[in-house]
């Protein structure tokens, strides 16, 4: 009788189910566990780019992560990235690469980042970017006089490139240079008409006197002697004419190797820089499974995540009306995060 009376009261204690845990709240794009992403993202795209210019964050969009599981998470990355002076080939670390003015006629990134973190270690699993420039309207309207990017295969570029590497390697002592891309140029038409272009070079197997005799046989050095540079060259046109060509070679740097061999301006350029006034980052980072909606990830979470019961809106609501203590400060909204250059 004693245990059917303890049953009976066991039975009519109140059960107390418990309570999940609360989900963490979601990253902000400042947050420094999002700034750690964005860098390795960064990082990644630089190490993936093979043309044009260094990148560098300029604010980070969005963020979301999926967790996978135990001390695993899928991170996706919105990125606004801005172009720099530092050629990819440079081997100035990118801390001290100076971003370009608005009045340079500046070059912007948008990166779609998929990245992983396995116990704390991040790995980009995929990449989608577009780079494009500032739109000319933008630049007139705080800097008319401005000049702007003329298209990398403008007759004038061409001629300029060709003129200016003609001229260095007629002067120089040491290894011949030949063309490997043309990187940007700009073209001023008044007060005088002015033709300012930059070019990647690479150093060949002859010496430029050597190179008089039979240029077709040099070479590009093999990629454990490479040596790659870069060269600026402005001409004048009028009222008078003027040619001045700066070039410098890096010295080899192991590992680093430029993908397509270089070419004459002669020979035309690469199909990628045909019509175009940038190189764009499209050209190597265009996975499109490194966009949150194009991810199984994403589509999973969705599907296994449940809808908010009536009373759990209610008590939400609830909540939003509890007084704040004196000089409380809301949290700035999560995203996007901070602009650390400049926008465009």
């Amino acid at each position: 009788m004693k245990a059917l009376v303890a049953l009976i009261l066991l039975v009519q204690l109140p059960i107390h189910k418990a309570v999940p845990a609360a989900p963490p709240a979601p990253l902000g794009c400042d947050d420094p566990e999002s700034e750690a992403a964005a860098e390795v993202a960064v990082n990644y795209i630089n190490g993936h780019n093979h043309h044009g210019y260094k990148f560098v964050l300029n604010r980070i969009e969005d963020i979301r992560v999926v967790p996978q599981g135990p001390n695993k998470d899928i991170i996706f990355l919105e990125l606004d990235l801005l172009e720099t002076e530092c050629p990819i080939l440079s081997p100035t670390p990118l801390a001290n690469c100076t971003v370009r003015s608005i009045l340079e006629h500046a070059v912007e990134g948008d990166c779609d980042v998929k990245l992983q973190k396995v116990d704390g270690t991040l790995s980009v699993l995929a990449s989608k970017c577009h780079s494009h420039a500032d739109s000319s309207e933008d630049i007139l309207k705080v800097c008319p006089d401005c000049p702007l990017l003329a298209r990398l295969n403008n007759t004038e570029v061409l001629e300029t490139v060709s003129a200016a590497l003609n001229d260095f390697n007629s002067k120089t002592t040491d290894s011949y240079l030949r063309l490997l891309e043309i990187g940007r140029a700009k073209i001023q038409y008044h007060p005088a008409h002015v033709v300012a272009t930059e070019f990647a070079v690479g150093a060949t197997n002859c010496s430029a006197e050597e190179a008089k005799a039979n240029v077709g046989a040099c070479q590009l050095l093999p990629e454990d002697q490479s040596n790659f540079g870069f060269c600026t060259a402005v001409l004048v046109k009028s009222p008078s004419q003027d040619l001045q060509v700066n070039c410098q070679l890096y010295g080899h740097q192991p590992g680093v190797t430029y993908i397509h061999p270089g070419q004459d301006t002669s020979a035309g350029l690469a199909p990628s820089a045909v019509g175009v006034t940038n190189h764009n980052l499209a050209l190597t980072h265009n996975n499109p499974f490194a966009s949150e909606s194009s991810s199984s990830e994403i589509l999973r979470s969705r599907l296994s995540a449940k809808p908010l019961t009536k009373r759990a809106v209610a008590e939400a609501a609830q909540h939003d009306k509890v007084p704040r203590p004196v000089g409380f400060v809301p949290r700035p909204p999560p995203c996007p995060g901070k602009i650390r250059h400049f926008d465009i």
